[in-house]
């Protein structure tokens, strides 16, 4: 099986190495190329390495560590370098040099791909900045409007498993790319030599001076106000933790706890399965420390600390127990920050995703301000006009785009510590908070269905059914109407075409249904609003949210159960 495989590959494989620079990716190949005709598990990777190129998108690269076209490396990363630094030059103005800011998270060779970016960057005619040592991604995209940046470069896999790394690129506006820059930098990357004849440069190392800026803007976002809180932090073996102790320590909180066995950055990640907060179990030793020293909030950041999530006591927890803690929702996060800065007379442009609760599109018009709905992911997010706000479900927030225009664990953090702290200092929680809003607009329920498939073309398939046939009734709920995102609505609703459908259920819920950018895996949103009958009062309010929650869950059951039999998945 090897010969006839291998003797195509050969070839590529032995340019490959003769371009490498690490040792460690070419003893990979050197390794599978010496493997015996017999070794049909060689051939199948050496073919897998082989198979095709990492895509570079809107999300820039992101992959396993290995050698090869269809991996993390030195090489990739070089291509990319130069691939960028040429799309620069093309449009910079004659004689001029394009300055470009480098960061990278404590991952695997993070370090090793962020010199290699710089030093090819400026050798090709570009200005290179490199950040001293690992640090946040929201530094980073601070990093590049402060610094007055053609483009800013983050090596990060963000909250993927350790034997993943990636390079995520921005441009000059602070924002993440979007077509057709994500498209033109890769045809540049593609019209790259072999590496090893690629120039080098000298790079401008950078000082501390830009973290202490970042961490002295975000605490200016809030004002002063009541402390009174015990926090519990984990930065899930990422870079956050620094970062964020400086932050709360700048804004007046004194009683932190940080989870010590994940505090320092550790690219094995080895006290979780998975470093997302999300994930079951990844909160499991903040948890236990929240109930030691009856925390008031848990919050905890992804690895490069671009996403936040947050925990609270439970009604009716007894001190010092270490059940009865709630995780709340990135949709109930992003409504009571939201909530949060319109109460600040922040009256500008309030933004969420199409696959995100409709809340704040009804909040924000309420209190005055301007609502936009985009596509999923924060390189949308971040375009409408005016901005003062954005979230996405998947635990990310940009509660200060004048300093950050992308997502920022880390300012949202500080905002939702401060909004704990006033209602603290009130007598009330977050989560009484939230009730006081389902009160008001109706309780937004929201759930999600992930089916992963082995057989990419399965996902065509459901979605074909579902656009051919949609149902009629989901969980009881009449399906009152379907949009094609597809066939985009740039004229009315300003949304690009994308694969998704949504469909619209009597009551005001909706499912929407979009195969996942980056695994095999078609996804599906659900929401449904359901009226709250209260006087008024806080215990009134309190035993008509739990209602409006038990009535809401039952019917979230039915729907999740007619959409799965709809996508005819198994």
């Amino acid at each position: 099986m090897i010969g006839p495989v291998a003797g195509d590959l050969r070839p590529r494989a032995r340019d490959w190495i003769a371009q490498d620079p690490d040792p460690q990716t070419r003893a990979e190949l050197e390794s599978l190329l010496a493997a015996p005709a017999s070794d049909e598990g060689a051939a199948a990777d050496l073919a897998n390495r082989f198979a095709g190129r990492l895509e570079f998108g809107t999300a820039g690269l992101r992959g396993a560590l290995g050698a090869g076209p269809n991996r993390m490396n030195r090489v990739v990363v070089a291509q990319a370098a130069a691939g960028l630094a040429a799309h620069l030059l093309v449009r910079a103005t004659t004689g001029s040099r394009p300055r470009v800011v480098v960061g990278f998270d404590a991952r695997h060779n993070s370090d090793v791909f962020a010199r290699d970016t710089a030093q090819i960057i400026a050798g090709a005619g570009c200005v290179a900045l490199l950040l001293p040592e690992p640090l946040p991604t929201p530094v980073l995209a601070f990093a590049i409007r402060r610094l007055g940046c053609a483009a800013g470069v983050m090596v990060t896999a963000s909250h993927n498993p350790p034997q993943d790394n990636g390079y995520k690129v921005y441009l000059g506006d602070g924002c993440q790319i979007v077509p057709p820059a994500d498209t033109q930098i890769a045809a540049a990357i593609a019209d790259v030599g072999p590496v090893d004849r690629l120039p080098r440069g000298a790079y401008q190392p950078l000082e501390d001076e830009v973290r202490a800026e970042y961490v002295a803007a975000v605490c200016e976002t809030v004002p002063p106000g009541p402390r009174a809180l015990t926090i519990v932090h984990t930065a899930l073996h990422g870079v956050g933790s620094a970062v964020v102790s400086e932050v709360l320590a700048g804004a007046g909180f004194t009683n932190v706890h940080l989870v010590a066995e994940q505090q320092a950055p550790d690219p094995d990640f080895p006290t979780v399965a998975f470093p997302n907060p999300e994930e079951p179990g990844a909160m499991d030793l903040a948890l236990a420390l929240a109930a030691r020293v009856d925390a008031d909030v848990v919050v905890a950041n992804d690895p490069d600390a671009d996403r936040c999530a947050v925990a609270v006591p439970a009604a009716g927890r007894a001190p010092g127990q270490a059940q009865g803690w709630r995780m709340l929702s990135g949709d109930e996060v992003g409504v009571l920050l939201a909530d949060a800065l319109l109460a600040r007379d922040r009256m500008g442009t309030y933004a969420t995703t199409i696959v995100s609760a409709s809340l704040l599109a009804a909040l924000a018009p309420a209190r005055g301000a301007h609502y936009a709905e985009t596509l999923t992911g924060f390189k949308w997010l971040t375009r409408p006009g005016g901005l003062d706000y954005a979230y996405e479900e998947a635990l990310g927030y940009c509660v200060a785009p004048d300093l950050v225009r992308d997502k920022d664990g880390i300012s949202a953090l500080l905002l939702l510590c401060d909004v704990a702290a006033r209602l603290s200092a009130d007598g009330r929680s977050l989560l009484d908070r939230l009730d006081e809003l389902a009160t008001e607009f109706g309780l937004h329920a929201t759930a999600q269905l992930s089916v992963r498939v082995d057989d990419v073309s399965l996902i065509a398939g459901a979605m074909a059914r579902l656009r051919s046939g949609p149902p009629t009734a989901l969980g009881g709920l009449a399906v009152e109407r379907m949009d094609d995102l597809a066939a985009g609505s740039v004229g009315t609703t300003g949304l690009p075409p994308t694969d998704g459908l949504r469909l619209h259920l009597a009551g005001g819920g909706r499912v929407v249904v979009r195969p996942s950018g980056t695994e095999p895996k078609l996804k599906c949103y659900l929401e449904l609003v359901v009226a709250v009958e209260s006087d008024g009062r806080a215990l009134s309010n309190e035993v008509a949210v739990g209602a409006a929650r038990v009535a809401a869950a039952g019917r979230l059951d039915a729907v999740t159960a007619d959409v799965s039999a709809a996508l005819g998945l198994g």
